[in-house]
């Protein structure tokens, strides 16, 4: 496998690359991906759960709740059958340009003597389950208070297979986008891209919730949205900082400009609204962060402090008004901003980080193009292409099986049960009994 930058040499890819050579465990990187990957299931249960069950209206609340939780339990057993063994393959075999081989079925081969870089095999596998099960969980906010449960499940188990886990193989399990140099440290385009378009798709085949832009929609409950965002805050640094798969100064640098670039989107945004609407919102600053988090991803391992800062900025920006274009003017009920905040925050920072990565920006310096490339063009060139492809073949495949799934169970609640809400029609539980 084509060789990355000296960072990137640290994140997923290389890790599997290296791993038939590797024969001692490193506990100091071990006992840091241990607690990485709690961070990144942190981030789903309880981060996003409440984080999505505060924005939906109150007779919907347990319907998300339930919705990550159930992924959370089908997305490890999927990722367990076959998922790993799509995205990664057999550790030391030369693995295709689509997809890896089917040599760990089952996880079979990865035994508790097994090592896969500096950590046991076992570890590797567990930590990339967690981005695996927040992946599809993302999506939930699109389709949030309307998708069939059944539905749901359905969409998210094929959706896994054949979407996340090819384009994982892509960028980080010796695939062609990584072989071509794709600079993406921790799923600007394997998560954030891959989710958030297929939010798109699911939100415009589905159509608008009933009454939506006649009828107001507000959050039933900031007070858990804003305790979700600071477990998401909390949790990415095992997303970001964990990727790179070791102790060490690639770490903590991802650690800190994933902090930076989270502050400048929650301010950026802020800001935003209290020049266009004269107040700041609590609603506004927690999803600016939440911009910034996710733009920075892809380019936690390219960039230093002062880029990201920037960054965080531009996420702030760029994806408040994407929100606004989305739903005002293109009128899609994307629920809860999934694709204007990880969709066009994946696809920003993936392309900045072809930007920054230059040596050659002083202050706004990054630590270096991918082996072979010599300019800032030609970074970038890579980095939409990787845009670009996850792009199209997200949107494509999404359509395929939501297509699939609406024949064989009907994506959507009638208007009577969506009137009713969700907890009740599909699980006869109220959120709140007071």
């Amino acid at each position: 496998m084509r060789t990355m930058n000296k960072l990137a040499l640290l994140a997923g890819t290389a890790l599997f690359a290296n791993a038939a050579s590797a024969s001692e465990i490193n506990q100091a990187d071990t006992a840091w991906i241990l607690t990485a990957t709690a961070l990144v299931l942190f981030m789903t249960i309880p981060g996003l759960s409440l984080f999505y069950g505060g924005l939906v209206r109150v007779k919907n609340v347990l319907s998300v709740l339930m919705q990550c939780f159930a992924l959370t339990c089908l997305m490890s057993l999927l990722w367990f059958a076959l998922g790993y063994t799509i995205a990664f393959g057999s550790d030391g075999v030369e693995q295709g340009a689509f997809i890896g081989d089917f040599g760990n079925i089952f996880l079979m081969g990865i035994s508790i003597d097994s090592v896969n870089g500096s950590i046991p095999s076992t570890l590797f596998a567990t930590f990339q389950m967690t981005f695996a099960i927040i992946t599809p969980a993302l999506i939930v906010g699109a389709f949030a208070e309307r998708m069939r449960f059944s539905a749901m499940l359905i969409f998210s188990s094929i959706w896994l297979l054949v979407v996340y886990a090819p384009v994982c193989h892509w960028v980080w399990g010796g695939g062609w986008l990584g072989n071509m140099g794709l600079q993406d440290f921790a799923g600007g385009t394997v998560v954030h891209i891959t989710a958030a378009v297929a939010a798109l798709v699911a939100a415009m085949m589905m159509g608008p919730r009933k009454g939506y832009g006649k009828v107001a929609m507000p959050p039933h409950n900031l007070t858990l949205t804003v305790a979700g965002a600071g477990m998401l805050w909390v949790g990415w640094f095992g997303f970001n900082a964990g990727s790179a798969v070791a102790a060490d100064n690639s770490a903590a640098m991802a650690m800190l400009v994933t902090h930076l670039s989270a502050s400048a989107g929650a301010l950026a945004w802020m800001a935003m609204e209290w020049i266009r609407h004269g107040k700041p919102s609590v609603l506004g600053i927690v999803t600016g962060m939440v911009a910034g988090l996710g733009t920075i991803t892809p380019a936690s391992g390219s960039v230093g402090p002062a880029a990201a800062v920037v960054i965080g900025l531009s996420a702030g920006v760029v994806c408040y008004f994407a929100t606004n274009w989305i739903k005002n003017t293109l009128k899609i009920d994307d629920s809860l901003d999934v694709f204007p905040v990880h969709g066009v925050g994946g696809i920003l920072g993936t392309l900045l980080a072809g930007v920054f990565a230059s040596q050659q920006l002083g202050i706004f310096s990054g630590n270096g193009f991918s082996d072979g490339i010599e300019s800032i063009g030609g970074q970038m060139m890579v980095q939409a292409t990787g845009v670009v492809a996850t792009f199209v073949y997200t949107a494509v495949a999404s359509w395929i099986i939501l297509k699939f799934v609406d024949v064989i169970v009907g994506l959507r609640i009638d208007e009577e049960e969506e009137t009713q809400g969700l907890d009740l029609v599909l699980h006869d539980e109220r959120g709140y009994d007071l």
